[in-house]
């Protein structure tokens, strides 16, 4: 193993040892700067990032991916946008991470989470200084609800809907199987009880940032869900979305019959519309992110050049390419803004 990933830094803060979106490369246990950018096809990046990334902490971090025999040849401080604070990227030679493992994921997430910190071990990382696609789940990742739960609640059957749900995030049922079983408790609630909801759906902390940003970068944004365009449809404006696929309820005489109009948006459908939306779009699939926090988001979160976990259920987080595990969805920013 080569000292040189055991790396000496001043103590300092961070700002003061490394410029901005400048790469150093590292050397005798020293950070040199260097005018070469490390290439994305030859490597992975680990990002490290959260509110107290101190030197001391990085020292740390570094120390643990050279006793876990990952040398860091290149390093570079980066900040994504004016909300987030500054995050740091290591570059590791494809040599020593042959294959990025679930394994491997775990064992970084747990280093960074000692530390308070998040981090994310990403092979050839989409860009935002190129057209790129977002295609994300709504109920529990671009807001805070699931609205069938929520609905349920109004109809007093709360606790048998939730309980169908859990089975179906979890993997134990069938998405379609399960959303049948669960709209048909709802049967004869009134439309009018649940047009409060819609217009007050309560927005995941940092989404609508987060697509401002995109948006202004040239990227398409969209929602796929299973749940139901009643309340997709209300996010089109306020997250500046191209577009929403999600499921219909059948309504009749202002009434809700506890049927569901056309195809299913299960796991698959997902998959099936970020390819889509890739073809459509002209993009490389390396330019694609898809996020959920459930099950039946994995099949399109596996289809995208970036899968990212929001607050995901376990088995969610263990399969993502990254996950956001606390704090505000800004941070899919750190995912998407590594200077390449």
């Amino acid at each position: 193993m080569p000292t040189s990933s055991l790396v000496q830094l001043p103590d300092h803060d961070l700002s003061h040892i490394f410029t901005l979106a400048k790469w150093y490369r590292i050397e005798s246990a020293q950070c040199l700067l260097s005018d070469m950018t490390p290439d994305s096809q030859k490597g992975v990046f680990i990002t490290l990032f959260g509110e107290q990334l101190t030197t001391a902490k990085l020292q740390n971090f570094l120390a643990f991916l050279h006793d876990s025999d990952l040398p860091v040849s290149a390093i570079c401080q980066y900040h994504p946008h004016p909300a987030l604070p500054e995050a740091m990227v290591m570059y590791v030679d494809k040599r020593y991470v042959p294959e990025v493992t679930e394994q491997l994921k775990q064992q970084l997430r747990e280093a960074a989470h000692s530390l308070a910190l998040q981090c994310a071990i990403l092979a050839n990382p989409a860009t935002i200084s190129k057209a790129g696609l977002l295609v994300m789940d709504m109920d529990s990742t671009a807001i805070e609800i699931e609205c069938i739960d929520e609905i349920a609640r109004l109809a007093n059957v709360y606790d048998e809907v939730a309980k169908v749900t859990a089975q179906a995030m979890a993997g134990q049922l069938a998405f379609s199987d399960s959303l049948h079983q669960r709209v048909s408790k709802l049967a004869g609630i009134e439309l009018s009880l649940i047009k409060e909801l819609k217009s007050n759906l309560p927005l995941m902390d940092g989404i609508k940032t987060l697509c401002t940003h995109l948006k202004q970068h040239g990227w398409h944004l969209y929602i796929a869900s299973g749940g139901f365009t009643w309340f997709a449809e209300a996010l089109l404006a306020p997250l500046q979305l191209d577009g929403c696929y999600a499921n219909e309820l059948e309504i009749a005489d202002e009434h809700l019959t506890g049927k569901v109009l056309g195809e299913v948006v299960d796991a698959q459908k997902k998959a099936d519309i970020l390819n889509i939306l890739t073809q459509q779009h002209g993009l490389n699939k390396s330019q694609t992110v898809a996020m959920g926090d459930g099950a039946n988001d994995l099949l399109m979160m596996a289809q995208a050049g970036t899968g990212v976990a929001v607050h995901g259920k376990p088995k969610v987080v263990a399969q993502a390419d990254a996950a956001i595990c606390e704090g505000s969805l800004l941070q899919v920013l750190y995912l998407l803004s590594i200077p390449l």
